[in-house]
């Protein structure tokens, strides 16, 4: 098994998935109720760290404090700027304890914050956290593999992100969709009505194109890098792109490069060819301005 690469097959931790998912609606709940709304809610966005998933700094009162998933070691740890810690053990646990558990460690640390406790943006079986007692399955290694697999993306997805000077977004995990993207935007607001609901109005108010990586969900059963363009021009969809394992998957709205198709050779050049072909097919139809978007390819930065 490739440890920078590993299998992640949905059927295999399908329950540990959705629990997990849950688990991080919770945390990332947290940081939106705590900081100030980003354009596209990219102050949501947990970050992907060399142990896990982490919120940023995080302020309540005097108190400056985050909090993270530590997917290594497997326990949640809060941290406070006075020195003081709690951590919580990550095992099989209903969401219901989980929650009651986070926010009892929270209230020792002095910290009161509290979150609407519904999950969001779920297909199925979104009953609010206080009440769920249907997700409480947690397989350990099954959890580090995911964590394995966001790391090694972030870091192919860093690198694609380095190509555009435009306005982009950093790479983050959003909760809500439970994936891991980087947008990018040529400056132009999406013209026509924008779509219903609130994260769909503020995340695509103007022209994007993203990419990104997910486990797999009951849209699309398997675990796959994403390409999408918003709103999609004339042609897109249809568009030739790259690798040849890549597709145009109706239901899911996005192409779709299936991550057992590439992990095993060449995998960075495989997902860089994929986030940049699926890229420029919506740029150029799009007439997007690239010359002025992209970064030329350049050796060390000038000076150094």
């Amino acid at each position: 098994m490739s440890m920078k690469w590993p299998a992640l097959p949905l059927d295999a931790w399908r329950d540990t998935r959705e629990t997990l998912h849950r688990y991080t609606q919770i945390v990332g709940k947290i940081q939106l109720a705590l900081t100030p709304v980003v354009n596209h809610f990219w102050n949501v966005t947990l970050r992907v760290t060399a142990r896990g998933l982490a919120t940023c700094a995080l302020q309540w009162d005097d108190q400056t404090f985050d909090i993270e998933l530590d997917l290594v070691e497997h326990r949640l740890v809060i941290r406070a700027i006075d020195g003081k810690r709690r951590e919580l053990e990550l095992r099989p646990l209903a969401v219901a304890d989980f929650y009651r558990d986070v926010f009892a460690a929270l209230s020792e640390l002095g910290i009161g914050v509290s979150i609407w406790d519904h999950p969001v943006e779920l297909k199925t079986e979104a009953i609010p956290f206080s009440q769920d007692r249907v997700h409480a399955s947690y397989d350990r290694d099954a959890a580090h593999r995911f964590f394995r697999t966001l790391a090694s993306a972030r870091d192919v997805l860093e690198e694609f992100r380095s190509r555009f000077i435009g306005k982009c977004s950093g790479v983050g995990f959003y909760w809500g969709t439970f994936d891991l993207s980087v947008a990018r935007y040529c400056g132009r607001r999406a013209p026509g009505p924008l779509p219903a609901g609130v994260m769909e109005r503020e995340g695509y108010s103007h022209e994007v194109s993203e990419v990104g990586f997910w486990p797999g969900d009951a849209i699309y059963g398997a675990p796959a890098f994403f390409a999408l363009h918003y709103p999609a021009p004339d042609g897109y969809t249809s568009s030739n792109v790259r690798p040849q394992a890549a597709s145009w998957q109706e239901a899911a709205h996005c192409f779709v490069l299936p991550y057992d198709a590439c992990r095993e050779h060449d995998t960075r050049a495989q997902i860089l060819e994929f986030c940049q072909s699926t890229y420029e097919a919506g740029a150029n139809l799009a007439h997007w301005d690239r010359a002025d978007l992209e970064r030329p390819p350049q050796g060390a930065v000038d000076g150094e």
